[in-house]
């Protein structure tokens, strides 16, 4: 697998995650649209973690440029975007799973599974004699498996806490998250440092007079 994502710090927790499910091996892991296409064209790929939002070049494209110089590697596309048209164009591109930041190593691990044995029924070197057995090869691939957040949390707020530290210019507190979703600031605080374990966003210490400093949660891109 090649695992594409310019933030150092995504990419080393990608990197691992796919580590750590049996069948996959990373054979390089780059920041850029031009490494990516270079590492293509130097390795045996079959399977392309990418990142949508690249510095040199949107993910989309990537997966274009790939097609055009014939490498026929499948694609996973990572991205924070929600923008329907992408991930319309991302399925008339043939990209066979789409992961939404943040996400937990249970969501990635079941999507691989469920890739893995979608490309072991393509290599079976059996003949498919049904339309049921078609639509379970090609639905294979795009097993949609559960995320599996830690108990009493939802996607929904989790969601919310990752907009808010995505689309802020500076740190965001609990309290200051709590106030803006309408939730308590333990809540606040547990989302965000979930997003933190995850390595999605990162805390730091915010100064303000000579009390105790305020710890601030920022987004990691």
């Amino acid at each position: 697998m090649l695992v594409v994502e310019d933030e150092p710090i995504a990419a080393e927790a990608h990197t691992a995650y796919v580590g750590r499910v049996a069948g996959f091996v990373v054979a390089a892991t780059v920041g850029t649209s031009q490494a990516a296409l270079k590492a293509l064209q130097d390795k045996q790929i079959d399977v392309v973690l990418l990142d949508m939002n690249l510095p040199d070049r949107h993910g989309l494209d990537v997966v274009r440029a790939m097609r055009a110089a014939g490498h026929r590697a499948d694609v996973i596309a990572v991205t924070s975007a929600r923008d329907l048209d992408v991930v319309r164009a991302a399925v008339s591109l043939g990209i066979v799973q789409y992961l939404l930041k943040p996400f937990v190593f249970a969501t990635l691990r079941d999507r691989l599974l469920a890739y893995r044995a979608y490309r072991d029924q393509l290599v079976a070197g059996e003949e498919v004699s049904t339309q049921a057995q078609v639509d379970e090869v090609f639905a294979g691939a795009r097993v949609a498996g559960e995320a599996r957040l830690p108990k009493g949390m939802g996607e929904e707020l989790l969601a919310g806490v990752s907009r808010l530290l995505r689309e802020s210019d500076g740190g965001r507190s609990a309290s200051e998250l709590a106030d803006a979703l309408g939730v308590s600031r333990v809540t606040a605080r547990r989302y965000a440092e979930h997003l933190c374990e995850t390595r999605v966003a990162v805390r730091r210490n915010r100064y303000a007079g000579a009390g105790r400093p305020e710890v601030e949660y920022l987004w990691s891109r």
